[in-house]
């Protein structure tokens, strides 16, 4: 085999080499993305049967709810802040399901949660009872009503993937939800006072 073969041939090899580590590369990366796209994850999920034992009423109110939440949380808006909030706070993504449920969670106290997040990476975000939302339109507009649904989804969901760092550490995780929504809201409310009045509502009563 003469030298011009050789080179040629090493040529080739070389092209191969560089071309697998190339799709070696978009192939990571697109993981990657894929880790962080959360979009993609999110979905309304229903305990049936207590769904079913609840009145027409309650079942419409808690259904418009979950959709309102869901809309919310796939806004391109807010999915990008979350990309820039895990990059930031260098969290290991492992969010696996974002589950937006239809009904409350009750603790033994009778107190509701925002969410939760398990070891195993699913994320659950629950509404508030209809009962505390049929209060707050007495003196409240309906508009308001609904940007206190979204916000709650908001710093909900960025409340419970900071817990995927700092796991059992509250205090740390309040502090920064606090921080990040704040972050957030503000960059969407050119007017200082309507963000803050949105916090204020928010963290009084989440």
């Amino acid at each position: 085999m003469n030298k011009n073969n050789i080179k040629m041939k090493n040529l080739k090899l070389s092209r191969i080499l560089n071309l697998s580590s190339f799709l070696r590369i978009c192939i990571g990366a697109l993981i990657e993305m894929e880790k962080i796209r959360l979009t993609s994850k999110i979905r309304v999920v229903k305990n049936q049967n207590k769904f079913d034992g609840c009145s027409e009423n309650h079942q419409s109110f808690y259904t418009k709810y979950a959709t309102i939440v869901s809309k919310t949380l796939r806004q391109p808006i807010f999915q990008n802040f979350l990309k820039w909030l895990i990059k930031k706070e260098q969290i290991d993504n492992s969010v696996k399901d974002i589950q937006i449920r239809v009904l409350p969670f009750m603790k033994s106290n009778g107190k509701t949660i925002a969410g939760r997040c398990s070891s195993s990476g699913i994320i659950r975000i629950f509404p508030k009872r209809k009962r505390f939302l049929r209060k707050k339109l007495q003196v409240h507009k309906k508009e308001k009503i609904n940007a206190y649904i979204r916000s709650r989804a908001m710093a909900s969901l960025i409340h419970e993937i900071l817990h995927i760092k700092y796991e059992g550490n509250e205090p740390k995780v309040r502090k920064l939800t606090k921080k990040y929504f704040n972050i957030f809201i503000r960059n969407q409310n050119p007017n200082p006072q309507r963000a803050k009045n949105i916090q204020n509502m928010l963290f009084k009563t989440m």
